[in-house]
C-alpha cells in the first residue's frame, strides 16, 4: 500500500474512455492541482449541505481558479433529504444560473450529497460532468466510487437513480477529523465488507488495526481507504452496471436496507444497518453450511469492535423484513437474491435460500 506520510496516491477506475482517478491523501482540498484537470468548462456548481459547508466549503473554493463562474447550493443534511425534491432544487439552481452542457457539478459531502448530485448530473441536459469530493469515511470508501447515483423512495432505498460516472474522486483524508464517532463506525462497516467479500488478508489486517482506525490514526485510515477503493475499482471495472460480480458489494445490504426503510431513513445510519445486515448474512451462510461457527464469531467480533450494532430493531418482525426485502433491486423473476459468504474473503449471489431457513434466521436473530 502507498505510504500517505510521503505523498497522496492515485488509483484508477478502468472504464475505457470513461476511466477516472481516485486521488487519496491529506490536504487535497484547496489545492487546484487536484480539481482543475477534471472540470469540463468554466461553469461550476458546488453542492453541499448545512453541516459540511461551514467546515470545508471555503477550503474547496481555494482550489478553484478565480476566472471560473462558481455557484453554490447548500442543502439540508440527512438521509431524509435524499429525495427527488432535493434533486429538483439542484436542477432549479442550474437553470437559474444558465448553466450549459459544459458545466461541472461538485459534490462536497457524504453519500447522500454524492448520490443526489450524481443523479442530478446524469439527468441535467441529458448528462453533465461531476466530481465527487466525499467527506465521510463511508462515502470515501464506497458511495463516491462506481457511478451509482439516485434517491430514496418511501418503499425502498435508492430505488430511483442512474449509473453515471464522475470525472474524478477527490478523497481528502483530513476531512475525517471532524467526523462524529458514530459516522466513523458507519463507514467502517463498508471497509469490513471488502475484506469479507474479496480479501481475507485485508480482513485480518482490519482486525489487528481496528483500534487505530477508530482512533483516526492517519496511516491506518489512509491504508484502509486505499485498499477499499482499490477493491471497489477492480469490481466496478469488471461489472459497471451490476449484472454480475458487482452485486457482491451488497453484502448485508438487503437486510440493512430493510432496516433503514422500516425505521425511517436516518434513524439508523446506512453503515449501522449494513453492519447488522452483514452479521445476518453471515449467520444465514452458517445455516446453509458454508461458514463455520468460528468464522461467524470472527465476523461478530469485528463488527462489534467497529462500534456497530449486533442486533436488529426490536419492533421489526419477520413480515416487516420480508415485505421490504422482496422489493430489493437485485431480485429477479420474484426470486430473492442474497449476497452470502462461502468463506471469509469469498462472497456469492444466492437465489435459492429455503424460505423456512430465512424465516428461522429472522425469527431468532437478536432484537433490541
Amino acid at each position: 500500500m502507498n505510504d500517505p506520510r510521503n505523498a497522496p496516491c492515485t488509483l484508477e477506475v478502468a472504464l475505457g474512455e470513461r476511466s477516472y482517478p481516485i486521488h487519496i491523501g491529506p490536504g487535497l482540498l484547496g489545492d487546484p492541482r487536484w480539481l482543475a484537470p477534471h472540470l469540463a468548462g468554466r461553469q461550476v456548481m458546488v453542492v453541499t449541505n448545512e453541516t459540511v459547508a461551514p467546515l470545508y466549503l471555503e477550503r474547496l473554493r481555494q482550489g478553484l481558479a478565480a476566472d471560473l463562474e462558481v455557484r453554490e447550493l447548500v442543502l439540508p443534511d440527512g438521509e431524509t433529504t435524499k429525495t427527488l425534491a432535493s434533486v429538483e432544487r439542484i436542477w432549479d439552481a442550474l437553470l437559474a444560473a444558465g448553466f450549459n452542457r459544459r458545466c461541472t457539478l461538485i459534490a462536497l459531502g457524504g453519500g447522500v450529497i454524492g448520490d443526489m448530485v450524481g443523479f442530478a448530473a446524469a439527468c441535467y441536459q441529458r448528462g453533465v460532468a461531476f466530481v465527487q469530493v466525499p467527506t465521510t469515511l463511508l462515502a470515501q470508501v464506497d458511495s463516491s466510487v462506481g457511478g451509482k447515483t439516485g434517491v430514496n423512495h418511501p418503499r425502498g432505498k435508492n430505488m430511483i437513480g442512474a449509473f453515471w460516472q464522475p470525472r474524478a474522486v477527490l478523497v481528502d483524508t483530513d476531512t475525517l477529523a471532524t467526523l462524529p464517532p458514530r459516522e466513523l463506525s458507519a463507514g467502517l462497516a463498508e471497509v469490513i465488507k471488502y475484506g469479507l467479500i474479496r480479501d481475507a488478508g485485508f480482513l485480518a489486517w482490519l482486525e489487528a488495526e481496528m483500534e487505530a482506525l477508530r482512533g483516526l490514526d492517519a496511516f491506518a485510515v489512509a491504508q484502509a481507504i486505499e485498499r477499499s477503493c482499490a477493491l471497489k475499482a477492480e469490481i466496478v471495472a469488471e461489472d459497471e452496471t451490476e449484472q454480475g460480480v458487482r452485486a457482491l458489494l451488497n453484502l448485508g445490504h438487503t437486510f440493512g436496507h430493510a432496516i433503514e426503510a422500516h425505521q425511517g431513513y436516518g434513524n439508523w445510519l446506512h453503515g449501522e444497518a449494513v453492519g447488522a445486515g452483514m452479521l445476518m448474512a453471515a449467520e444465514l451462510s452458517c445455516r446453509l453450511g458454508w461458514l463455520g461457527a468460528e468464522e461467524v464469531a470472527r465476523i461478530r467480533e469485528i463488527i462489534e469492535a467497529a462500534g456497530l450494532p449486533l442486533t436488529a430493531p426490536a419492533d421489526m418482525g419477520v413480515d416487516d423484513f420480508l415485505a421490504i426485502m422482496r422489493l430489493d433491486k437485485k431480485n429477479l423473476d420474484s426470486r430473492l437474491r442474497l449476497i452470502l459468504l462461502r468463506t471469509l474473503g469469498e462472497a456469492c449471489i444466492h437465489d435459492a435460500t429455503p424460505t423456512e431457513t430465512l424465516i428461522d434466521l429472522l425469527e431468532n436473530f437478536p432484537r433490541r
